[in-house]
C-alpha cells in the first residue's frame, strides 16, 4: 500500500512537472539571425545569456553583410539582420524587406592595420607611410573591396591617404573580414586591414597601427527585423541594446555609435 502511494505521487509529480513545462516549451522560437562576420564573437558570448532568459533558441550565421542581404533578398527565412554598414540596410530596406520601425545604429567601429608578432610598429597611418616596403613580397589580406563593408571603408582610407595605388597590385582580398584577419594570422600575409574588434580576438596579430575616422564613412551597424520576422526577434534586439550585451560589445572593441 505505502508503495502504491508513493508510485502515484511520483507519477502524479511527473505529470505536474510536463503540465508546468508545456506552456515554456510550446512559446519557444528560434530566432534567426543573419549577421557581420565581424560579429561573431561578440554575438556567441551575449545570446546564450539571452537563451537562458527566455527559453528561445537564437541561430546566427555569419557571412559578409553583402552576402546576407543578397541571401535575404533571394528569400532567406531570416528574422533579424545586423550589418556592418549602412548601405546594404538601405537597400534591403528599400525593397520593402525590413521592418524600418525597428532599425537602430546598433554600434560602431575603428580601422586598424595588422601584421604579426614580429611586425615593425607603425602608429598611425599617414600619406607617407611606406606601405608597399612594409608588404616587400608579401600581401596585403583585405575583405572584397568592392563588396564588404571592411574591405570598402579600408580602400577608401588608402585611397584618402594616396597610397591605393601603390598597393594595389599587392592586395589579398577575401570573402570576409574575419577571413583576412585568419591570413594574417597563419602568416599567409604580413599585414592586413580588418576591425579594431576583430585584432582584439586573435592573440597571432597585433595591431601595428591606426586609420583615422574621417578617412573613411563612418563604421556604424545598423540592425533591424525583417517583414517576415517572428516578434521575438524585435526582443531580442532590444536585448542587445541592454547594458549587459553593451558591455560585451565595448570589451570586445566595438564602439556604442553615438560615441
Amino acid at each position: 500500500m505505502i508503495l502504491s502511494l508513493a508510485r502515484r505521487f511520483v507519477v502524479a509529480a511527473v505529470v505536474l512537472g510536463t503540465l508546468t513545462l508545456a506552456p515554456v516549451r510550446a512559446g519557444a522560437v528560434e530566432i534567426l539571425v543573419f549577421a557581420a562576420a565581424s560579429l561573431k564573437t561578440a554575438l556567441d558570448e551575449i545570446t546564450p545569456a539571452y537563451e537562458r532568459q527566455t527559453g528561445h533558441e537564437v541561430t546566427v550565421s555569419y557571412a559578409a553583410s553583402s552576402v546576407l542581404a543578397r541571401q535575404i533578398q533571394l528569400g532567406a527565412p531570416a528574422d533579424l539582420f545586423i550589418s556592418a554598414n549602412v548601405d546594404w540596410m538601405d537597400v534591403l530596406q528599400d525593397q520593402g524587406l525590413m521592418d524600418t520601425t525597428s532599425r537602430v545604429d546598433l554600434l560602431g567601429n575603428g580601422l586598424v592595420l595588422i601584421g604579426g608578432a614580429d611586425q615593425a610598429q607603425i602608429g598611425v597611418v599617414q600619406p607617407e607611410t611606406d606601405l608597399s616596403a612594409a608588404l616587400d613580397d608579401g600581401y596585403l589580406a583585405m575583405a572584397l573591396v568592392d563588396a564588404v563593408p571592411a574591405g570598402i571603408y579600408g580602400k577608401a582610407a588608402l585611397q584618402s591617404l594616396g597610397l591605393w595605388a601603390e598597393v594595389q597590385d599587392q592586395i589579398a582580398q577575401t570573402d570576409n573580414v574575419r577571413a583576412a584577419l585568419a591570413l594574417v594570422a597563419a602568416g599567409a600575409a604580413p599585414l592586413g586591414i580588418v576591425y579594431r574588434s576583430d585584432a582584439q580576438v586573435e592573440n597571432r596579430v597585433q595591431v601595428v597601427a591606426s586609420f583615422s575616422s574621417d578617412l573613411h564613412p563612418p563604421i556604424i551597424y545598423p540592425a533591424a527585423v525583417t517583414v517576415s520576422g517572428a516578434s521575438e526577434a524585435k526582443a531580442f534586439l532590444e536585448y542587445l541594446q541592454s547594458d549587459a550585451a553593451q558591455t560585451v560589445f565595448l570589451e570586445q572593441g566595438f564602439a556604442l555609435p553615438d560615441s
